[in-house]
């Protein structure tokens, strides 16, 4: 039985990942959680456990040893779950979309009818990519 209800609250929490603490935090779904006490583990391996519904904090472990409890300094007192950031990040991809679209020139669909380089030749004779073939062709060889 856990002492106090923070460990109970640890243990209760399933979703892992592993994670290298850098420099400046660890990173994760696109935040930075940062913790003194985690300046010597830098360059080292982690397990975090996370809450699905509350991102603003994960607990730190290193082999099943709580280390501590990182908070995303960026949204302090913010409590934003991660299907909150998944639809953050759909409804930014679905706007950059469409800037991308706006921008993209739409040019009219050229006429794939051209006149015949060489007029004695059978209209039905097969055109390469829409340009006009560079062999002659002579009626002798259209005929079945």
């Amino acid at each position: 039985m856990p002492e106090n209800l923070e460990e109970l609250d640890g243990l209760l929490l399933r979703v892992s990942t592993h994670r290298r603490v850098q420099r400046d935090g660890i990173h994760f779904q696109g935040q930075r959680y940062l913790s003194p006490t985690m300046a010597p583990f830098v360059g080292h391996d982690v397990t975090i456990r996370y809450d699905p519904r509350d991102l603003s904090e994960i607990r730190v472990y290193d082999h099943d040893t709580s280390l501590c409890v990182a908070v995303d300094e960026d949204h302090p007192n913010q409590r934003y779950s991660l299907a909150d950031i998944q639809a953050a990040r759909r409804r930014r991809r679905r706007q950059l979309r469409a800037e991308i679209n706006e921008r993209i020139p739409t040019h009219e669909a050229r006429p794939t009818d051209r006149a015949p380089v060489n007029p004695d030749v059978n209209a039905e004779t097969p055109r390469l990519r829409g340009r006009a073939s560079r062999l002659r062709t002579y009626e002798e060889d259209l005929s079945p």
